[in-house]
């Protein structure tokens, strides 16, 4: 495997490379807005930006933050070795429904306490996903769930090549 050479961040810039592991859960208070299906499906100042080793952000917004209606429990789990096990919910809009689009732990293991009640979604899954106003690219794979900005540089793991880092 070739060796990983972390991209030098600019100025107001966070390389992913300098993430810890386990993984770090920090307060943000950018505005976060969820959109699909034409539909504001979230919007807050008061989220958790959680950051890992090699992965772009991912946000946890508080449940309260979407839309009455727009989250739908879903079928499945799966179980992360720092968070826990988590459940899916599908996000509804009247034009459109993504599946197993967001997650949340209902437990949360020790140390990611604050995640309790808040939800993440793929960005991928989204019509658009903006932090504090800037469109977000979706972290590639389908199987994280990372938030991609001119904030962050990589590379990042989930693209192909990668699932060995």
């Amino acid at each position: 495997m070739p060796a990983i050479v972390p991209v030098v961040p600019a100025a107001g810039q966070e390389s992913v490379w300098d993430y810890p592991r386990p993984p770090r859960v920090e307060p943000c208070h950018d505005l976060i807005t969820i959109e699909l299906g034409g539909v504001m499906v979230a919007r807050t100042t008061a989220s958790w930006r959680v950051l890992e080793t090699s992965h772009p952000p991912t946000y946890y917004l508080p449940r309260d933050a979407f839309a009455p209606g727009v989250l739908r429990p879903a079928q499945g789990s799966s179980w992360c070795e720092w968070k826990g096990q988590a459940a899916y919910f599908d996000v509804v809009t009247p034009e459109e429904v993504a599946l197993r689009a967001a997650w949340t732990y209902p437990r949360p293991d020790a140390g990611y306490e604050v995640l309790l009640d808040a939800v993440a979604v793929m960005p991928g899954a989204m019509d658009r996903c903006t932090v504090g106003g800037e469109l977000v690219t979706p972290q590639e794979g389908g199987f994280y769930g990372g938030w991609i900005t001119s904030a962050v540089v990589g590379p990042f793991k989930g693209g192909p090549g990668t699932q060995g880092w």
